[in-house]
């Protein structure tokens, strides 16, 4: 069975947002479903992704890790940032025309030194467990990953071979570079706004919906 993990990496709930935006996708969801139809079957994922999620990426990581099944991955344009790390899950070939790009993991935050002092030592942890990725599948040192990472390094299908985070270069050549790295990722404002606007919505139905149940209940409805 062929697997995607085409355009962002994203959470469950977030999913929907990016489909009614006509924005291509993915979240752990989608993977465990597929993983469920193929029933220990043998799976190719082919990625093509500029990354997205951290925790969402790593779930699947683990998902693919931890399959029953035969498990091969095929890198056919870009495996950056989060879908890097799924690259690293299984035996994985990637495209000669395709790249592999690893970095640092980011995030916003506010509030005073405290918070900000806080919140960079998350970021490091969080470093530290993305580098466990790589370290895993190439047999490189956790200095010398997170090095790669600090420096946001693009590596083409011989580099990443040759660094031990993909296997073998395929004889297939690989999908077109995306145009701009990240283009694809809605604004987190965005984002809210959608689910405050969803959130709106459901309560006005079930405000309704008790509205009409009280009516009935009190005999304002008759029965056709």
């Amino acid at each position: 069975m062929r697997i995607d993990i085409k355009g962002v990496i994203v959470s469950n709930d977030e999913k929907w947002i990016y489909d009614f935006f006509d924005v291509e996708s993915v979240c752990p969801k989608d993977i465990n479903d597929k993983l469920l139809e193929a029933n220990g079957g043998a799976v190719e994922v082919h990625i093509n992704s500029e990354g997205g999620s951290v925790f969402d990426g790593s779930e699947i990581y683990s998902a693919l890790r931890s399959y029953g099944g035969s498990v091969k991955i095929c890198i056919d344009g870009l495996a950056a940032s989060a879908a890097s790390v799924i690259a690293c899950a299984a035996k994985s070939e990637i495209a000669p025309t395709a790249m592999f790009m690893v970095h640092n993991v980011s995030a916003c935050a506010k509030g005073d030194w405290r918070d900000m002092s806080k919140e960079s030592e998350v970021l490091k942890k969080a470093n530290e467990a993305i580098a466990a990725a790589y370290v895993y599948k190439s047999g490189m040192s956790m200095e010398e990953a997170l090095n790669m990472m600090n420096s946001e390094t693009w590596l083409t299908a011989a580099d990443a071979v040759e660094r031990g985070l993909c296997d073998r270069i395929s004889d297939e050549g690989g999908m077109r570079l995306t145009a701009a790295f990240g283009e694809n990722v809605i604004p987190r404002r965005v984002i809210n706004k959608m689910k405050a606007e969803k959130a709106r919505e459901k309560a006005e139905y079930k405000n309704s919906v008790i509205k009409k149940f009280n009516k009935i209940k009190n005999g304002g409805v008759n029965n056709a």
